[in-house]
């Protein structure tokens, strides 16, 4: 039996050769590969083969055929309204797959080992890590360091054959106003040379249930301005938490797409985030193959990690549920987890973005909600917490021994009056 199956394998891995090597165009071999693997939907071991036997077509497969070869790719989960496990289990750090790391751009794909269909990576830039790390960093500064660094991923992901992205047919698709964070139709020029590409706009406002407060619902979605070419590859960046804003924008699109006839090819997804990213697409990627013949793949690019959103039961002194995206028990790249060592104050903050909206365009608002994390983070102090005891909290795979004496009091002194200067 496993002789027979192996030996199917391998005429399956020979007939998509041979198809594919008649074609010199990248997008034609591509799709001959999507299609000839949507016919066969088989095991996983058959796409070990393919990638042995077929090895000319590799990153194709890679990218964009998986799925159908784990046979996958119709039996994914809808978007759902009320979904309150927001987190999934704690993936390792051995799942990520070094692809390229420079001092200016590191990428790391997530490799669940698992039958997922879209492709997710842990990109890491100087940027996005000081973002991440100093809350100082804020409006145009926050925004222009957010696009240079999407600017380089994107180049940098063409570059290594994961993306595939056409001037004529790329849209941003802004979700108001976490969309406006990324800086994505300037990050698409600088990083192509682009001037052509075209973008949309959605609002999507959230707001807690009155009845239920961990959950969460769409209050205002009235703005819409959406322009699609014939075919489309969409570029979208979002803050993503619950994953409420963007499970109301990925349905919208799908059926704006439908409405105005356009074929959907692919979608390039920025964020900082968690998990519920990576469902939210998967549901999504399920539903372009289904209705989008040509569709080719999704990809998703955790800007730093994929973090961690807390519930009521995380045990965290303070946090804010379904709304902060914290590091305890977060999947990170190892320069991220290494750039904790260059500050003490970075590792024990409360969240790794705040609230980006007012981050980047309203920052009066920010500095306050910043004062007031510190401010409860010093009356532990007062009370007796040391550094080593938060960042066992909030950080516990980081050693202590490597920040030395640190004084948690002076580190929230420091914090305070650098927001008290801001705000004044």
């Amino acid at each position: 039996m496993l002789k027979s199956q192996t030996k199917r394998h391998k005429l399956m891995a020979g007939e998509l050769f041979s198809r594919g090597q008649n074609f010199q165009d990248k997008r034609t071999r591509r799709r001959v590969l999507i299609n000839t693997c949507d016919t066969y939907r088989r095991t996983s071991s058959a796409l070990r083969t393919i990638f042995v036997f077929g090895g000319f077509f590799a990153p194709e497969f890679k990218r964009s055929c998986a799925c159908s070869l784990t046979g996958s790719c119709c039996g994914l989960p809808r978007p759902t309204e009320d979904r309150p496990d927001i987190n999934q289990p704690r993936e390792s750090l051995d799942m990520l797959k070094k692809l390229e790391v420079t001092p200016d751009c590191g990428l790391y794909r997530m490799d669940s080992g698992d039958t997922e269909t879209i492709n997710r990576f842990i990109a890491t830039t100087p940027e996005t890590r000081a973002i991440s790390n100093d809350p100082m960093v804020m409006g145009i500064d926050y925004t222009r360091r957010l696009k240079a660094s999407c600017s380089r991923i994107l180049k940098r992901l063409s570059a290594n054959d994961q993306i595939c992205l056409e001037e004529n047919e790329t849209i941003v698709f802004d979700i108001l106003r976490g969309g406006l964070n990324f800086g994505l139709r300037e990050a698409l020029a600088d990083a192509f040379g682009w001037n052509r590409h075209g973008c949309s706009f959605i609002s999507a406002q959230r707001a807690r249930k009155d009845d239920s407060p961990e959950q969460w619902h769409i209050v205002e979605s009235e703005y819409s301005k959406v322009y699609m070419p014939k075919t489309a590859s969409i570029v979208i960046g979002d803050v993503v938490a619950t994953g409420t804003s963007l499970e109301h924008a990925m349905r919208a699109l799908v059926a704006e797409t439908e409405k105005q006839g356009t074929s959907l090819r692919s979608v390039v997804f920025f964020t900082i985030g968690g998990p519920r990213a990576a469902e939210i697409l998967q549901a999504t990627d399920a539903m372009c193959r289904e209705r989008f013949p040509a569709y080719e793949g999704t990809t998703l690019i955790y800007l730093e990690g994929c973090f961690t959103v807390p519930v009521p039961e995380t045990p965290l002194k303070i946090k804010l549920t379904g709304t902060d995206l914290v590091r305890l028990d977060a999947v990170m790249a190892p320069d991220f987890i290494e750039s904790q060592y260059e500050d003490p104050g970075a590792p024990i903050q409360r969240c790794t973005i705040y609230d980006a909206g007012s981050r980047a365009f309203w920052p009066p608002e920010y500095l306050e909600d910043l004062h007031g994390y510190w401010s409860e983070v010093k009356k532990l102090a007062d009370a007796g917490l040391s550094f080593e005891d938060l960042l066992k909290e909030r950080f516990p795979d980081l050693d202590p021994g490597r920040f030395g004496d640190v004084d948690l009091g002076e580190i929230c002194d420091k914090q305070l009056a650098q927001a008290a200067k801001l705000l004044a």
